[in-house]
């Protein structure tokens, strides 16, 4: 097992969800943290909360994955002391809808295109050059079951998790003669911030696909997160998919419901 104290540990997407439970999770391992997110209040007070609770730096960079301009700037931000980053967890994301592609809103395609995978890509390019010259790192994607089967009015967010593995996997190739490891984490129905978002805030509708079934949460994923990125050096965890007992796939559940 690797320790991932003092490991300098970036993660996208932070200020919610995943990305704040992983946050938490290598804070609680001893990392230093920089934090990517766009709201900003959100990502100034989880830095205050970590450091307060568990004596690690936290560096907040309140910038839009989908920007390729800002985010390339984001080597040339970092002072000396974040410049050597250790793990690289690729959390942002997220779904719009589930229209029809007849039917689809060209706004939210583009919009799950440009986080999903761009974004994905341009924070890899900003952040593996320092990797592969240090011969050291780790890149965590977190994707889907999404990425391996596509559901009913998934079609274009299936497609951007389908990309995330390809992706993933591709990375896999090209760093195989490195040091530099690359995994990704792929789960089944997690009850956060997702459906409302997908959903625009329909409460209602956000609520339905985690009814009378126990959803994983944030946190289950978070440790399996830090389990791989503390494995030995000589072993790499290339894929985890993980699903709540009562999900067999992604459109197969079991649901109890109560009298």
């Amino acid at each position: 097992m690797n320790s991932l104290k003092n490991n300098i540990v970036m993660i996208t997407g932070a200020t919610a969800g995943i990305g704040e439970a992983t946050a938490k999770e290598f804070a609680a391992h001893g990392a230093h943290l920089i934090l990517i997110g766009r709201r900003e209040d959100r990502l100034k007070k989880l830095c205050q909360h970590l450091k307060k609770d568990h004596g690690v730096n936290c560096l907040p960079l309140v910038i839009d994955v989908r920007d390729a301009d800002s985010v390339a700037k984001i080597p040339g931000m970092l002072g000396k002391e974040w410049r050597s980053i250790d793990i690289l967890i690729n959390n942002a994301g997220l779904g719009r809808g589930l229209d029809k592609i007849y039917q689809g809103n060209i706004e939210d395609w583009n919009e799950m295109l440009d986080t999903n995978v761009k974004g994905l890509l341009f924070v890899s390019r900003a952040v593996l050059p320092g990797m592969v010259e240090r011969n050291r790192g780790h890149v965590i994607n977190v994707g889907s079951v999404a990425g391996h089967e596509v559901y009913p009015g998934g079609n274009v967010y299936c497609a951007t998790k389908h990309a995330v593995d390809a992706l993933t996997n591709g990375m896999r190739i090209d760093l195989v003669d490195t040091a530099v490891r690359v995994s990704t984490v792929d789960p089944g129905l997690v009850e956060t911030e997702f459906s409302v978002v997908r959903f625009k805030g329909d409460e209602a509708k956000a609520k339905k696909p985690y009814e009378n079934l126990k959803p994983l949460v944030a946190e289950d994923i978070a440790e399996i997160i830090a389990f791989i990125a503390s494995r030995p050096s000589h072993v790499n965890i290339n894929e985890v998919i993980v699903m709540p007992k009562s999900q067999a796939t992604a459109t197969i559940t079991h649901r109890v419901v109560k009298p």
